[in-house]
């Protein structure tokens, strides 16, 4: 079956240490668009969310750049600092698509309400399965900074 094609797909996260459930979020995103819109949440956010993100977000940038030009060269992204669960999805018109695990997925309604409001068309959702480990464990960054598994899923 052909995935359909988007002008904009757009993912947000924190990204502090790059793990196999974030790729495949990445991976799907540029797999169903011409543009993948990256929201990456400040180190402000991140802390209002309940995270404590090891990496500031500058380095968090910078690292997720760099894996996104060597996975993806010569593909186009953008990533915008996240002070909120929306960012610029809510008035971007180009984004078509929001990108998330069904963990992030419910925020959907509310992110087209507030689209609506902005005169933006409502995107459609794309769900990818979160990432687990081989006793059906979610792969999460605080397991790995935990060291009870590695990025990819496998016990430390």
């Amino acid at each position: 079956m052909h995935a359909q094609k988007f002008k904009a797909a757009a993912l947000g996260g924190t990204f502090d240490i790059l793990h196999i459930g974030h790729e495949r979020l990445l991976r799907k995103a540029f797999e169903i668009s011409d543009e993948v819109v990256i929201g990456l949440s400040s180190d402000e956010f991140a802390k209002r969310r309940g995270k404590s993100p090891v990496h500031s977000y500058e380095d968090r940038r910078a690292s997720l750049e760099a894996y996104l030009k060597d996975a993806f060269p010569g593909r186009k992204f953008t990533i915008a600092k996240l002070e909120n669960n929306f960012g610029p999805t809510i008035t971007d018109q180009k984004i078509e698509a929001l990108v998330a695990s069904e963990e992030t997925s419910p925020r959907i309604d509310e992110m087209n309400e507030i689209r609506a409001e902005h005169n933006a068309k409502p995107v459609k959702l794309v769900t990818v399965p979160l990432a687990r480990d081989g006793d059906g464990k979610i792969i999460s960054t605080t397991r790995i900074r935990n060291k009870e598994i590695d990025r990819e899923g496998n016990p430390v």
